[in-house]
């Protein structure tokens, strides 16, 4: 089934999109399989052809390259694409040799009949927790569904492909993940080509004694950041009509408005939410503020935060220099360009088309062409942060970027190597709502300074720290390989992780992890895409906890975390120092758990006690929050932050009259950002959530 915009985007080619989607479903995804990697917070899909085109093996458009991925709609991914191309390639079917032959998957084509899996397999480092809701399984949207599990692999998860192709050479491409949080925004992808005259799905050789040359690794992504802005601010936004892509490392630095600084001469490209001149928002849509109801974000959630703040991108980590000389090649890729989405040489591919394949190669092979967001805005930073020019250049699809790896030569049974990392970073959740309910509070003024986290920029200049933060998670990768992959594991997470129902509390047990020196539990309300706080942290013979926080009526979701020794990280791989944190995702609960009533003399204790949360919100200077309760009571009411730090005591333990109480916090001296209010008392509870801002 097509989304509506898929139909009405391709709509002068509606009765061949529906034949396409036809085949696509009988065909190619039947045969070639598709596994979600999704340890770490970032979270994609891959197919078993070796590439992930757009609706060929999942009918969505804007799915995948999930980051944060524990939230709905954080999709950048329309597309990928790899490529690979020879010179002189023999036919295996005993025609006339190809002058140029070039295989594809991606990005609008499925590879069936070029490439032929020999091998999918997801493997992981322990087992992945079992984890329930009053007795029944909680599945994630991106749900791993490993083959095995070994504990020596490098990673915590660990995804192979292999396929054989029409060239006679054999890829095989392995994605490593670690769920450690410093290191869990990026994926580890290996490309290993080795000539192996396979040419079919057969363990026959075809192609014995060829010697392929002009071997060329040629791969494409198509983002658009991200799928919660795509009805926000315009349509085309989801399929990248609006994405500037950017590089550095590509030599042409130098030629910069604002050269390439020092710490940023790694070999990569990238992507952000560009200028988007069809949008009917009252205010430059960079970030994506979130200001009024639209699809894929919830009618309560127009308070401003930023949907699409994050930068995404690939960095080479390695580039063999020969198939005889492992050693890296600093000048690969040797091809980095922009290309438009829609250009007809990305769709139709046919390996048997030699004129088409050979513009392929020539696309392929041409070297290294101006950035596509100088192009734009040729005064570089100052044309990014005000930006008044059109990322798609009047094409229809807006631009994605490649990477042109080779030209290698490799005799029979030679192979060479390439590494890259996927990789995401930005603002976090919580920073996107404070910055985001700031920038709606100063009436959407693009020159006003914005105070979040002790730190005061503009909107533009908050959603360029995205920017910094891609950087830096590049910056680890490089430095995770150039360790070996030998960096600090967090401990395994434990096996089974349960919540259940009881009479006035929610009861949560685990099973203990080896190597865990405590436990960590956050919790969050409403729905699992919230922010979380700590709600208690157990120690490491500790199996279980009731949280007794609760209320009536209230959906609440849980994960738990294991807690290492500050002694087993050494910050190799530029991990930061302390202790080590399993990963949130894989015990993250999906379905909601309920307290259930406790009664007193006949009257639920719950209904005792109510709280109402600040007028006007956000909060600038003071919150002034309605106590009421049903009877005479002790209360107590202390203000949080997300990580369950303590901040303020409002009221503690003091007894008061049944009726209406009135609290008073004062938050000029914290820090802009997102807080929770609790107020409790002997037999009842409740929680509000505050957004401060300056």
């Amino acid at each position: 089934m097509f989304r509506p915009s898929s139909v009405w985007r391709h709509a002068p080619r509606l009765v061949l999109a529906i034949a396409l989607s036809v085949g696509l479903a009988t065909g190619a995804h039947a045969q070639f399989e598709t596994r979600w990697v999704s340890a770490g917070d970032l979270h994609n899909w891959y197919s078993a052809a070796g590439a992930e085109c757009e609706e060929c093996f999942e009918n969505a458009q804007q799915f995948g390259w999930r980051w944060p991925g524990r939230y709905p709609h954080t999709d950048m991914q329309v597309s990928k694409g790899l490529w690979i191309g020879a010179l002189n390639v023999a036919d295996p079917d005993g025609g006339d040799a190809f002058p140029v032959r070039v295989v594809h998957v991606g990005p609008r084509v499925t590879g069936v009949g070029e490439v032929f899996p020999d091998l999918f397999e997801l493997v992981t480092r322990w087992s992945l927790p079992v984890v329930t809701v009053n007795g029944e399984a909680t599945l994630a949207p991106a749900r791993m569904r490993p083959d095995r599990v070994d504990p020596s692999i490098p990673s915590d998860v660990m995804l192979v492909t292999r396929v054989h192709t029409l060239l006679g050479l054999t890829m095989e491409r392995r994605v490593y993940q670690f769920s450690q949080p410093s290191h869990d925004d990026f994926h580890v992808i290996e490309y290993v080509l080795t000539n192996t005259g396979n040419a079919d799905g057969d363990a026959d050789i075809e192609l014995p004694g060829q010697t392929l040359q002009g071997v060329t690794l040629f791969t494409l992504a198509r983002l658009a950041i991200a799928a919660e802005a795509r009805y926000l601010v315009g349509n085309p936004t989801g399929w990248g009509k609006n994405t500037m892509n950017d590089a550095r490392g590509d030599g042409l630095g130098a030629s910069q408005p604002q050269p390439d600084p020092a710490d940023e001469q790694f070999r990569a490209q990238f992507a952000w939410h560009g200028y988007f001149p069809g949008t009917s928002l009252p205010y430059d849509n960079l970030g994506a503020s979130a200001q009024f109801p639209a699809i894929n974000i919830a009618s309560s959630d127009t308070l401003g935060r930023l949907t699409a703040s994050p930068f995404a991108g690939v960095v080479t980590l390695h580039a063999d220099a020969s198939a005889t000389d492992a050693t890296d090649d600093p000048s690969q890729p040797s091809t980095t360009r922009a290309v438009q989405s829609d250009d007809p040489l990305f769709s139709t591919n046919d390996a048997t088309d030699a004129a088409k394949m050979a513009a392929e190669y020539a696309l392929m092979t041409s070297g290294h062409q101006p950035r596509h967001a100088t192009t734009v805005e040729p005064t570089g930073m100052p044309g990014f942060l005000s930006p008044t020019r059109d990322p798609s250049q009047g094409s229809s699809g807006g631009f994605s970027f490649t990477n042109g790896y080779g030209p290698y030569t490799l005799a029979p049974g030679e192979s060479v190597r390439i590494v890259v990392a996927e990789a995401a970073g930005g603002l976090s959740r919580e920073a996107n709502e404070a910055i985001g309910a700031v920038f709606k509070a100063s009436g959407n003024d693009a020159g006003a300074g914005l105070t979040y986290a002790e730190d005061t920029k503009t909107k533009n200049e908050w959603v360029f720290t995205s920017r910094d933060s891609l950087f830096q998670t590049f910056r680890r990768a490089l430095a995770t390989y150039d360790a070996g992959y030998a960096i600090p594991m967090a401990p395994a997470p434990p096996a089974a992780f349960s919540v259940s129902s009881g009479a006035g509390r929610l009861h949560l047990e685990w099973t203990p992890s080896e190597g865990a020196a405590g436990y960590d539990i956050f919790r969050t309300e409403g729905g699992y895409n919230s922010a979380y706080t700590r709600v208690y942290s157990a120690g490491a013979t500790e199996t279980s906890f009731d949280d007794t926080d609760v209320v009536l009526s209230v959906p609440y979701y849980y994960h738990i975390v294991s807690v290492g020794s500050e002694a087993a990280n050494d910050g190799t791989g530029m991990t930061p120092l302390g202790a080590l944190r399993s990963s949130p995702h894989v015990t993250q609960t999906y379905a909601p758990a309920y307290v259930l009533p406790v009664a007193v003399e006949g009257t639920p204790e719950a209904t005792a006690l109510r709280v109402s949360p600040p007028v006007p919100h956000p909060v600038r200077g003071r919150a002034g929050f309605g106590i009421d309760l049903a009877r005479s009571a002790s209360v107590t009411a202390a203000v949080y932050s997300v990580t369950g730090r303590e901040v303020a005591r409002l009221v503690s333990d003091r007894t008061l009259a049944a009726g209406h109480h009135e609290v008073e916090w004062t938050t000029s001296d914290v820090a802009p950002g997102v807080y929770v209010l609790r107020v409790w008392t002997a037999a009842a509870s409740r929680s509000v959530r505050v957004v401060v801002v300056r």
